[in-house]
């Protein structure tokens, strides 16, 4: 066997399948394929499936992983390997190889979100008919959903003992963090290229990530810094964690040693994986019972001024600005924006959850529809009903220069703002009785 391009096609090897480990460095099913022993040939796939559901042509994710994948392959390239990238259904793909290649294991890292548990699922079965075997490991979270129960072994559903019994763990078995593997590529003599992203159905777009660099500084400051949106106050890592360019053991260690919020924001990440684990119904239906079948009376005019960057209120309008723009909005930011549509305007938070699904580069199922019920006072955990931002309010405290607002919504005299769509009074009042009539 050559493992620089003459390996048989008769010979046994192993496939690790990127998904959301776009990195070499610390990848946990990468480094079990190198302790095969077999050679391994490195894919991606660009879902059909995933894809086919994306309504912008230049969405910025799609950008991003093609940026990557073309620096992970020379990256492979380097140290003797190549990535083979494919666009299909993953089961599409799979037939292909087991038809091409003697196939004898697959490699992955495992992902709990509802669609890739349905794919990972109908793979693993697939594999099972032809005694292949299929390998999925934990490597984007710190712990896997079932890792952290209650004495009874049932689920948490509120935070606050969760995340003492996470850090508790955490402490007592701190994650290893590991280099990139010695593996024995299989590399077929031909060497396909990437598929471009007009190839694949997309505009040619730059996805304008931030860099993939834990800036320890920052984090030190985070605590200081991250309610305050004029300012880069946060990480911005939340893209690279989606897709696993940057190891999650690594930023969690650092994060440990130098900012207990900083840290705080990585458990409550994996507090959102476990509960979509846990109650995959949620993506649409809110996790309080008491909500099931509420009907929000918002207006769907409303949710268009609201979409528009037409509210009136000027953080708001500006949040909308930023995430259009940038496919990024300040975290402190998301809250009022989310709270405003859902209390002020009470829109559907599946809305707002889809809308801002379509344009976050950093957009995680889990984190988002969590989020979103948090704000709209009917998920686990969530902010009440009766705790209601004041845009205004929030503005003064957050971004008192105004410098934040500014940047994107232009100077007042040159750039009149519309009059406030709904008086924050009469709209808290209002929100407040609805939500009394449907329990608390």
């Amino acid at each position: 066997m050559n493992p620089s391009g003459g390996a048989s096609t008769l010979e046994p090897i192993a496939v690790h399948w990127f998904r959301r480990d776009l990195r070499l460095e610390d990848n946990t099913a990468l480094w079990a394929a190198a302790q095969s022993g077999l050679p391994v040939l490195a894919i991606f796939i660009f879902d059909k499936n995933i894809l086919s559901r994306l309504k912008l042509r230049d969405d910025r994710r799609v950008a991003f992983i093609h940026e990557t994948l073309v620096k992970l392959q020379s990256a492979l390239a380097a140290c003797g390997g190549t990535l083979w990238v494919f666009h299909g259904t993953p089961r599409e793909v799979f037939a292909s190889l087991f038809a091409r290649f003697k196939v004898a294991a697959i490699f992955c890292n495992e992902d709990y979100e509802p669609y890739a548990r349905k794919r990972d699922a109908e793979i693993a079965a697939l594999c099972a008919q032809r005694a292949v075997a299929f390998n999925a490991y934990k490597d984007h979270v710190i712990f896997a959903p079932h890792e952290i129960l209650k004495e009874d072994g049932s689920c948490y559903q509120v935070f606050t003992p969760y995340a003492r019994r996470w850090l508790a763990k955490f402490e007592q078995h701190p994650p290893v963090v590991r280099g990139t593997p010695p593996v024995c590529w299989f590399c077929p003599r031909e060497r396909p290229e990437i598929p471009s992203l007009e190839q694949i159905g997309f505009a040619a777009v730059l996805s304008q990530a931030p860099p993939a660099t834990i800036d320890k500084a920052l984090i030190r400051h985070y605590d200081k810094t991250r309610d305050l949106p004029a300012i880069r106050g946060t990480s911005r890592l939340g893209v690279h964690l989606r897709f696993g360019t940057i190891s999650v053991r690594r930023l969690a260690l650092v994060a440990h040693a130098l900012n207990e919020k900083f840290l705080r924001e990585l458990i409550w990440r994996e507090f959102y994986q476990m509960l979509l684990w846990h109650f995959p119904h949620t993506v649409n239906t809110p996790f309080r019972s008491e909500y099931v079948g509420l009907k929000f009376p918002g207006s769907e005019a409303d949710f268009r001024r609201w979409r528009n960057a037409e509210t009136g209120y000027d953080l708001v309008d500006a949040g909308i600005r930023e995430l259009v723009s940038t496919g990024f909005m300040h975290n402190r930011v998301r809250m009022v924006v989310a709270s405003f549509l859902t209390k002020h305007l009470l829109c559907d938070w599946r809305w707002g959850e889809h809308f801002f699904a379509q344009y976050l580069l950093d957009f995680e199922q889990a984190s988002n529809v969590g989020s979103w019920q948090w704000c709209a006072g009917i998920g686990a955990d969530a902010a009440p009903y009766f705790r209601i931002f004041n845009p205004t309010e929030q503005q003064k405290k957050f971004d008192p220069d105004g410098n934040y607002v500014r940047h994107w919504l232009g100077d007042p005299l040159e750039n009149p703002r519309p009059k406030p769509m709904v008086d924050h009074r009469f709209a808290r009042e209002r929100c407040l009785h609805f939500f009394s009539q449907r329990g608390t």
